[in-house]
């Protein structure tokens, strides 16, 4: 959380799942302060998750829904975050509460150029290409 809060510049994140009302709203609070945010959830998975879908209809967080590979039925299945184009949050944390509470999960912050690079152009390619602007 606080990383989020560190984060002056920009904040793209690719999450599979979002249920957590308190990381939506640390990424509320970054739009608010000026930071430029974008998100692309699952779009399975923002079909199926009521949480999900009240958290960004109620949110200013700017957001696309995309697919795997394969469409609708495959999964967006990224977890990763980047922080002011200089770091990479990744690892097999999903933004949700389960993650947080019951699950054993791992995160790993990457901060040399040349994977944040590759992260960066994979987020790029998700926005650019996400099956469809916010519902």
């Amino acid at each position: 959380m606080s990383l989020l809060r560190a984060t002056s510049r920009s904040i793209d994140a690719a999450l599979y799942r979002l249920n957590h009302p308190r990381l939506a709203r640390a990424l509320e609070e970054a739009v608010e302060r000026g930071v430029r945010v974008r998100l692309v959830v699952d779009g399975n998975k923002y079909t199926e998750s009521r949480a999900t879908q009240e958290i960004l209809a109620r949110a200013i967080i700017p957001f696309r829904l995309a697919y795997g590979r394969q469409g609708p039925g495959s999964k967006m299945h990224h977890k990763f975050v980047i922080l002011d184009q200089q770091t990479v949050l990744t690892g097999s944390y999903n933004w949700t509460l389960e993650s947080e509470d019951e699950n054993y999960e791992n995160l790993v912050i990457l901060e040399e150029a040349q994977p944040v690079e590759a992260y960066i152009r994979e987020f790029e390619a998700l926005w650019t290409g996400a099956g469809r602007d916010n519902p």
